[in-house]
């Protein structure tokens, strides 16, 4: 019985998006519009569309139809879909301040946003499904992201070395991470644009000038204005940047954001993986809702060291696993070189990503190609072997 089948995802335009990397990466033409993320998964939102021999269906729907064959009994049971979900991110401009919730969280926050008649395609809606949203992002070239609060040393240098930040030290020094981070965000907007248009009105013509750097909190302020008016409001999204971690990853290097831990994308190309959710709290830099009243009962108040994570290899030595404390997802990448192969069994329902060079899937003697951008699904139960003849890289989304 045949247990490979190629997919599609689906491309979301969200305005922070680059305009040709995904095109380019999945042999497209671009349209004008940004192209975002391309999601790999079940989610309702976005279900992604599995080639079969009666036709393309919905995974979603793949799944209903029989998950224990699918996901295998394990799976099923733990979970009764599928658990993750699987990204392509190309970050332009940066993204939202945000901070995901627990299981526990999110379940109450879905239920009570039903229970008020909020539709789920509502833009005010922030529970869009009952799931937690652990996610870790493996970089595909020099990648910059915002990840939890600095410790407390650099952070009180930070804001001596800010002189429009400076009064934030005595607050930080009596109210601790919560008591000043909940005194910025709870600012009237005049009260922001007085502390804030100062400090941008230093640092923008430094960005245009060309003088200063991605490491500093300065870059990221000053671009976040440029191509608004100098009289439009100021986002109270700048504070994060000076208060959070600023973290440059490396390509094949990964972070794991938990619940809790505030963050934000920044700029550059990664692929992430999370839990089969949509649930974001959003407290700035974006134009989508935000709520900043939820996003603080959500945060973790505590200084953040940011954990770079390498990857340990398999047994086999071709397949770089990233190691995260969830049970929801597994994320690895596979390397082949000049005719190479490798033997491959699934418990699960798998996806697979080819991210450069083509490489040959045989399931009992049927093989068939897919090169790079395109991908493929293994369901419980396939066994099947990878070959390359001029060499593959390839992504693979599991659950353990």
């Amino acid at each position: 019985m045949k247990k490979v089948f190629p997919f599609k995802g689906q491309i979301q335009h969200y305005a922070w998006g680059g305009s040709s990397f995904i095109p380019e990466f999945l042999g497209i033409k671009p349209d004008g519009e940004p192209f975002a993320e391309y999601w790999m998964g079940a989610h309702e939102k976005a279900p992604s569309i599995v080639t079969t021999r009666k036709g393309e269906i919905k995974l979603n729907r793949f799944i209903q139809r029989d998950p224990e064959k699918v996901l295998g009994s394990k799976v099923n049971l733990e979970f009764g879909r599928l658990p993750y979900l699987f990204k392509v991110l190309d970050v332009k401009d940066m993204l939202s301040i945000q901070v995901h919730p627990t299981k526990q969280e999110a379940q109450k926050g879905y239920l009570r946003e039903n229970e008020r008649g909020i539709p789920l395609t509502a833009a005010h809606r922030n529970y869009k499904d009952d799931n937690h949203k652990p996610e870790i992002m493996v970089a595909l070239g020099e990648f910059w992201l915002l990840h939890g609060f600095r410790n407390k040393e650099a952070l009180v240098s930070q804001l001596k070395e800010i002189p429009e930040l400076a009064f934030l030290s005595p607050i930080f020094k009596e109210k601790g991470y919560k008591g000043m981070y909940r005194f910025v965000m709870e600012l009237s907007q005049k009260e922001a644009d007085n502390i804030l248009r100062p400090l941008m009105e230093r640092v923008v013509p430094l960005y245009k000038e060309n003088k200063l750097l991605k490491s500093s909190p300065d870059f990221w302020a000053a671009k976040s204005c440029i191509g608004k008016s100098t009289e439009a409001a100021l986002d109270k999204g700048i504070f994060s940047i000076y208060l959070f971690n600023i973290v440059k990853v490396q390509k094949g290097d990964a972070v794991f954001q938990e619940a809790g831990i505030p963050h934000a994308y920044l700029e550059g190309q990664t692929m992430e993986l999370m839990a089969n959710s949509d649930n974001v709290l959003r407290g700035g830099l974006t134009e989508k809702h935000v709520d900043v009243e939820e996003l603080l009962k959500h945060i973790q108040y505590k200084e953040t060291i940011p954990k770079i994570i390498k990857g340990t290899l398999a047994d086999h030595a071709k397949e770089t696993i990233y190691e995260c404390e969830v049970k929801d997802f597994k994320l690895s990448q596979i390397s082949l070189g000049e005719n190479d192969s490798l033997s491959l069994r699934s418990n699960t329902l798998e996806l697979f990503l080819v991210m450069e060079g083509e490489v040959e899937v045989d399931e009992d003697e049927v093989i068939k190609k897919y090169q790079k951008g395109e991908s493929f699904l293994t369901i419980s139960g396939a066994g099947f072997t990878l070959r390359s003849k001029k060499g593959a890289s390839l992504f693979k989304a599991a659950t353990p």
